[in-house]
């Protein structure tokens, strides 16, 4: 590859990641159909432990998240890719209400955490 596709395929990724994390975890709804249309079917996610495998899990996956944690909301800090676009890295705050998020008792107040996301790129996905 040269400079010019390097620097096209970061772009493209970084705009991939930016695009999921709008239209998945950004606002006070998902775009659940979003899935579909930016992860391969083999999709896979290890978070706190737990591996969800595929676009329908992770749609149910996602539809769990946002019952214990209402009002779910996602701000972006940092996305940022590889050389090569194959791999992209985010970094984020998620904040809502706590109706039982990681265990906790619903207690309907305020939470906030961070987190880093890495993602591997495949077929523009």
């Amino acid at each position: 590859m040269n400079e010019d596709s390097d620097r096209d395929a970061r772009r493209r990724a970084e705009e991939l990641a930016r695009a999921f994390l709008a239209r998945v975890w950004g606002g006070a709804a998902s775009e659940l159909d979003a899935i579909d249309e930016l992860m391969t079917e083999d999709y896979l996610i290890t978070s706190a432990g737990r591996t969800v495998r595929g676009r329908a899990a992770f749609k149910d996956w996602v539809r769990e998240f946002r019952r214990v944690l209402p009002e779910a909301r996602n701000e972006v800090l940092d996305v940022f890719a590889s050389a090569d676009g194959e791999r992209v890295v985010s970094r984020w705050i998620c904040s809502g209400r706590n109706n039982g998020i990681f265990g906790l008792p619903p207690d309907d107040r305020p939470v906030s955490f961070s987190g880093i996301a890495i993602w591997r790129v495949r077929d523009g996905r």
